[in-house]
């Protein structure tokens, strides 16, 4: 089969891969029929990671299930999915706590398209395997696009649940969203917006992405530096910038007693500004979204038009001009699909 593959910095080609088998009976093979790609794949990309190529990229797809393996599981063959980006068997503790990007059963950070917790092919493969399938699988609603679905293996789900608890919490609380990724930052507003904060500020040092930002409902500043102060103090705020200065805002930038929750992913061990920290009693959130419990709500949300990322997408493009787009990303998340996308 073709695995999109990074072999070295910026350079990402199409190479011939074993296909993947059933090897436990929980297991369920699935074909990519839309893929997209987040903030970190661009880094990936680069060569901006400790991970050494090559290994196969991509960790958001909708698929259809090609073959299940001899446990029960209630997919058939045909069925289209959400494939989550993370690997997890469903029933350790931490699974049963709703944190499956924490999953006991694996190495840490087991996931699709990196080799942090051991190699797993990516979703952009023509074949993937899916260990516990009827556990981390979820089902694509018939009126919902493809493409867009896709957004739900980690960064859609991951930007609706860095606002939706706090927000559950402190209903019509402010919102900061300190941007600077491609498009975590905007579909971070979108969800704040969706789930009517009072109001929802951003930040950027890119003119195209403000821009965006203030189509989305927000408040929008064109900034040259995370330094610059920013008006006011916010009673959430988001870290999407992947810059550690832009992170220092986000948490200088916190109410006393309020939430920062920061959706970077830093290969550094950033300086936190612990004095301000202690000093206003700021909690900071981190860590992987975990995507399968929350997949069900945020595919509602789509299905439903109260969410709908398309301002943040890029193409759809074909598979085959994969390696060229990903080589030189336009603004926006880049999305790809097959033709049998657009026939259920």
């Amino acid at each position: 089969m073709r695995s999109l593959t990074v072999v070295g910095p910026s350079r990402v080609e199409w190479r011939e891969a074993p296909s993947p088998e059933l090897q436990e009976d929980t297991d369920v093979l699935v074909r990519p029929i839309a893929s997209a790609t987040c903030d970190l794949d661009r880094r990936l990309v680069l060569g901006d990671s400790p991970f050494k190529p090559p290994y196969a990229l991509g960790h958001e797809a909708v698929g259809e299930v090609v073959a299940t393996g001899d446990a029960p599981c209630g997919l058939r063959p045909g069925d289209r999915v959400v494939i989550p980006w993370h690997i997890s068997c469903g029933t350790c503790a931490e699974c049963g706590r709703s944190m499956p990007g924490a999953c006991r059963s694996v190495h840490r950070l087991a996931s699709y398209g990196n080799t942090a917790g051991g190699h797993w092919g990516g979703l952009f493969d023509e074949l993937v395997r899916v260990p516990w399938g009827a556990r981390n699988l979820v089902a694509l609603p018939p009126d919902v696009d493809p493409v867009v679905a896709a957004f739900c293996s980690d960064s859609l789900v991951d930007a609706y649940r860095t606002v939706s608890p706090p927000l559950a919490a402190q209903p019509g609380a402010t919102v900061l969203v300190v941007g600077g990724t491609a498009s975590l930052g905007l579909l971070t507003v979108l969800s704040a917006v969706a789930l009517a904060a009072t109001e929802v500020f951003y930040v950027d040092r890119n003119p195209r992405s403000v821009q965006t930002a203030a189509r989305l409902g927000a408040t929008a500043m064109l900034i040259t530096s995370y330094s610059e102060p920013v008006s006011g103090v916010f009673d959430l705020t988001v870290d999407a910038s992947a810059d550690t200065e832009g992170l220092r805002r986000a948490l200088k930038s916190t109410r006393p007693g309020g939430t920062c929750v920061s959706r970077s992913v830093y290969f550094t061990e950033p300086a936190l500004p612990y004095l301000d920290l202690y000093a206003s009693g700021v909690t900071l959130v981190t860590g992987p979204p975990h995507a399968t419990p929350h997949m069900p709500e945020v595919l509602r949300l789509l299905s439903s038009g109260a969410l709908d990322p398309r301002p943040v997408l890029a193409g759809p493009y074909s598979y085959d001009e994969a390696p060229e787009v990903l080589r030189d990303p336009p603004p926006g998340k880049p999305a790809f699909a097959h033709p049998r996308a657009g026939a259920a």
